[in-house]
C-alpha cells in the first residue's frame, strides 16, 4: 500500500475521531443542542483586540480557500495563484497567535509551538512546490491545513472561548 493510498483512508476515520473527541468534549463542557439555533453574534468579535480580530479574519478566510484548493485541480493556475494567497495568510494566522496569550497572559502556550512550526513549514513546502517535488509540497501543505487549521482551530471552539460564545452562546 503507497502513502498516499494510506493517508486516504486513514483521513476520514481521523477527521471522524476528531469531531467525535470535538463532540464529546463539548457534552462535558456543558453544551446545549438549542444552543446552536441562533445566528453568530459577531460583536464579540469586534470587541476583541486588533491582532485577534486580524487572526479570525486570515484564519477564516485561510480555511475557505483551503477548502476550495483542495476541490481544485492541482498545478492549475488558480491553485498556483491561491497557493501564494494562502500563504501569506497562514504566515499572518501564525504570526498574529503569537501575540495572543489570553490563556497563559504573558507567556506561550502548547498551541504556540504548532504556530512555530507552520512558520518553519510555510516555506519549505513553496520550496518544494518549487522544486516540483510534488509529495513533499502535498504532505506539507496537508499537513499544514489538517493541523493548523483542522486541529488548531477546534480548539478554538471549546466551550467558554471566544468562537464557542460568538457561534454557539
Amino acid at each position: 500500500m503507497t502513502v498516499q493510498t494510506m493517508r486516504e483512508r486513514l483521513t476520514v476515520p481521523v477527521l471522524g475521531i476528531l469531531g467525535l473527541t470535538g463532540g464529546a468534549a463539548a457534552v462535558a463542557y456543558g453544551f446545549k443542542p438549542d444552543s446552536i439555533a441562533h445566528t453568530p453574534d459577531f460583536s464579540l468579535l469586534l470587541g476583541q483586540p486588533a491582532v485577534l480580530q486580524a487572526h479570525v479574519l486570515a484564519a477564516i478566510t485561510a480555511f475557505t480557500l483551503g477548502v476550495a484548493m483542495f476541490a481544485s485541480r492541482k498545478g492549475a493556475r488558480f491553485h498556483r495563484a491561491a497557493g501564494w494567497v494562502w500563504v501569506i495568510l497562514m504566515a499572518v494566522v501564525a504570526g498574529s497567535s503569537l501575540a495572543i496569550t489570553a490563556i497563559n497572559p504573558g507567556h506561550f502556550s502548547l498551541i504556540h509551538l504548532l504556530s512555530a512550526l507552520t512558520l518553519l513549514t510555510l516555506p519549505l513546502a513553496v520550496i518544494a512546490a518549487r522544486r516540483h517535488r510534488v509529495a513533499d509540497h502535498r504532505r506539507r501543505m496537508t499537513g499544514l491545513f489538517l493541523g493548523g487549521m483542522i486541529f488548531a482551530g477546534a480548539f478554538t471552539f471549546l466551550p467558554g472561548r471566544l468562537m464557542w460564545m460568538i457561534f454557539f452562546r
